[in-house]
């Protein structure tokens, strides 16, 4: 029974290590799936709209706290710190998990709990399975927390908290360490919209009250049609939903042409004006050089116009989605760099290059 509880947390705390630095690595992600949660809630529970709406400006710390604790504990329960302590803890982390894990499988509602962050993609069924197993082996360290001896870590775990800490906070005042989203340094847009293999299908129908499968689609119009299942998950483009447009139409293929500086203005609640003196000064500098200098943004024609006279930033813009620009950027305003649609540049505003900076990435 000893070894059992030793085997339980060990798997327990490199998980729970494993996915909380996966976490810290991109913090702001973390708060993007807190926010979903949230609104999420305000929606399906009208009684505490308010409540949930509420939290959303705050998501960011509850973020930090949760990335943070996720490794804490882990450390904690890998030294032998404090094991009852530690294995309360536990549970109560695991339980929140499981909840949020269990609510997006069966409402299908937050289809993505973003348990490994950007690193590994889980089905919900699979996200609540995973913390059901979790539970498990927690409930069972809880119960045989005496075997586990007592030990002077403190040290340990006060450095894994301050270091965790400091991984979060240069993420949030930079950009994530390893960037894992499709939108990084090297990737292609164009080739990352385009299917990795010929996608394969089957065709359900019922004939005579029977579910019957077919690998083309079947002549027999007496048939009656079902659903048509993807084969090849694997095959699906990695990024669906890039677009660009203003009021004159569709302009996503024209930004995978030539070199293109976008200054990616998710909204204007939260936007850090004061990085657009250098912001500005980047676009200046850049005139006359092979790189066009574009806005990319989900505000309103009005609100980007109104925008631009004040921050004299005279350059085209284009329309982008909310969600996909705040998975392009995790900062508002970043900069975003392409050539040819292949992502040569990205940077938080707070690294904000100078037009040299730029030029040598192309």
């Amino acid at each position: 029974m000893k070894i059992a509880a030793q085997i339980a947390k060990v798997i327990v705390g490199v998980l729970f290590i494993f996915s909380g630095l996966i976490k810290l690595n991109d913090p702001v992600g973390t708060e993007i799936k807190l926010e979903e949660y949230f609104e999420v809630f305000a929606q399906d529970l009208p009684a505490l709209h308010d409540f949930f709406v509420g939290l959303v400006p705050f998501a960011l710390y509850f973020s930090v706290i949760l990335c943070v604790a996720e490794v804490v504990l882990g450390v904690a329960l890998l030294v032998s710190y404090k094991p009852k302590t530690t294995s309360w803890l536990l549970l109560i982390t695991i339980l929140f998990f499981t909840f949020l894990t269990f609510y997006s499988a069966y409402f299908n509602r937050v289809t993505d709990c973003g348990c490994f962050g950007d690193a590994i993609k889980l089905k919900p069924w699979t996200s609540f399975s995973k913390d059901v197993f979790l539970l498990v082996l927690i409930l069972f360290i809880l119960y045989n927390r005496k075997k586990f001896r007592a030990m002077p870590t403190g040290m340990i775990v006060a450095v894994a908290t301050v270091a965790s800490v400091g991984v979060a906070f240069y993420a949030i005042r930079h950009l994530p360490i390893f960037d894992l989203l499709p939108y990084r340094v090297g990737a292609s847009i164009p080739e990352q919209m385009k299917p990795s293999e010929e996608m394969r299908y089957k065709y359900v129908f019922e004939k005579n009250g029977q579910s019957v499968e077919y690998e083309k689609f079947p002549s027999d119009t007496t048939l009656q049609f079902k659903e048509m299942v993807l084969l090849n998950e694997e095959a699906k483009p990695k990024i669906t939903d890039y677009r660009a447009w203003n009021d004159e139409g569709d302009f996503t293929q024209q930004t995978f042409e030539g070199n293109k500086l976008f200054i990616i203005i998710k909204n204007l609640n939260d936007l850090n004006t004061a990085a657009f003196p250098d912001i500005r000064k980047l676009v200046n500098d850049l005139k006359g050089k092979e790189v066009t200098p574009i806005i990319l943004t989900s505000a309103s024609s009005s609100e980007i116009d109104d925008f631009r006279k004040t921050q004299q930033l005279n350059i085209p813009y284009y329309y982008a989605d909310a969600t996909v620009l705040k998975t392009i950027s995790r900062s508002n305003p970043g900069i975003w760099l392409l050539q040819n649609g292949v992502v040569k540049g990205k940077w938080h505003y707070n690294d904000t290059p100078d037009a040299e900076g730029v030029l040598k990435r192309l």
